[in-house]
């Protein structure tokens, strides 16, 4: 079955001593165990046919974070990751206990070519990072929701 070439997530901000802190999400399996930098992502998934992609973005987060989302939602410019993925994004504020996280699983059969199938989660992990340490750790072109929140919060705040 073909993947979907469109996804939709959340963004989820909060301002935690006077700085403003990310929440992404580190993909589970063993292709992500070792890689950090670049790795990272908002937490998001495909969007089902039919499915409004705001909608989408909820359940996503919902599934791979267990954690709840709130209005109000700030659309994002869509961005276009380097294998041709369209990830469309929502940000809005929130706050929640990363190490609490609770994530869907995928199988796949691991090790390759073994004829065994093992189950993995989706996201291994959730962290806040502050604004500059996120744009590192984030999948690069997803960097641009980060700036685009930025300008955001400065516009806001000035």
């Amino acid at each position: 079955m073909a993947k979907s070439k469109t996804s939709a997530g959340l963004l989820m901000y909060r301002q935690h001593q006077g700085q403003w802190q990310v929440l992404l999400a580190h993909p589970g399996g063993p292709f992500f165990q070792k890689k950090d930098d670049g790795a990272w992502s908002i937490p998001k998934g495909e969007i089902e046919a039919e499915e409004d992609p705001l909608q989408a973005a909820q359940r996503e987060f919902q599934e791979e974070t267990g954690f709840a989302s709130t209005k109000p939602f700030h659309p994002l410019q869509p961005v276009k990751q380097k294998g041709g993925k369209t990830v469309h994004a929502w940000a809005f504020e929130g706050d929640c206990d990363p190490t609490k996280l609770v994530s869907n699983t995928f199988c796949i059969e691991w090790p390759p070519r073994s004829g065994k199938q093992v189950e993995f989660p989706e996201i291994d992990r959730a962290e806040f990072f502050d604004l500059e340490t996120a744009k590192v750790k984030i999948n690069a072109a997803q960097a641009a929701l980060i700036e685009e929140l930025e300008r955001l919060q400065t516009d806001a705040n000035p």
